[in-house]
């Protein structure tokens, strides 16, 4: 099976980025149902987005040279990746995550993201407004990765035979364990009525930009 243990956390400074002002929307909101630091988490296709703090704006910004189409492209020769391929995957989205050392103890890790959405609901967890996946449910989910790039056929796992969808769950992954979350929350974008957990939109496979909708 895949491991990819984490490692401990290099300290490093990190590199801001601009405050998209969707995703310091869904910062602001995040807290209504929580009291403490939040971090917002937004997967794109070529790079990934971070914002963190505890007050009414976030205290910083990160850039993350991960993505979902990026990772896929760099790493993935197919639909599915080998073993090989997940494996040195791992590796460099683990290198480019250990960039992140300041971000709030004790945060709450939220997202707008329709993949993650996607994600959460192929780890059987419920439809709604608010959706939360354990690190347990989705180390689980991954671990049903693992096994269809060893060979047990996709359709058994119910899961969508994508390398957007492989790269995404992998920078999650990654992410959870290395920031040491214990959930994420995805929050759904007011309009958005994605019913399909299995197809090959929304997974970076083509480009998607970042959520502007108002959050519920």
């Amino acid at each position: 099976m895949l491991v990819g243990k984490p490692r401990p956390t290099v300290p490093r400074p990190p590199y801001f980025a601009p405050l998209e002002s969707s995703l310091r929307t869904l910062y602001q909101l995040a807290p209504a149902d929580h009291a403490g630091a939040v971090t917002v988490l937004h997967l794109g296709a070529e790079d990934s987005t971070v914002l963190a703090g505890s007050g009414r704006e976030p205290a910083g910004a990160w850039r993350l040279a991960l993505g979902t189409r990026k990772t896929a492209r760099e790493f993935f020769r197919a639909a599915l990746p080998s073993a090989l391929e997940m494996e040195t995957a791992i590796a460099a989205v683990e290198d480019e995550v250990l960039r992140l050392a300041d971000l709030p103890a004790g945060s709450r890790l939220v997202t707008g993201d329709t993949a993650m959405r996607r994600i959460a609901a192929l780890a059987g967890v419920p439809r709604g407004e608010r959706m939360v996946l354990s690190l347990d449910a989705m180390e689980a989910l991954f671990q049903r990765l693992a096994a269809v790039i060893e060979g047990r056929p996709a359709a058994h796992e119910n899961l969508p035979a994508s390398a957007g969808f492989a790269a995404a769950l992998l920078i999650l992954r990654e992410f959870m364990h290395h920031q040491r979350f214990a959930t994420i929350t995805v929050l759904v974008a007011a309009g958005d009525d994605d019913q399909s957990a299995s197809g090959g939109a929304g997974w970076g496979d083509s480009p998607e930009p970042a959520p502007s909708a108002p959050i519920r």
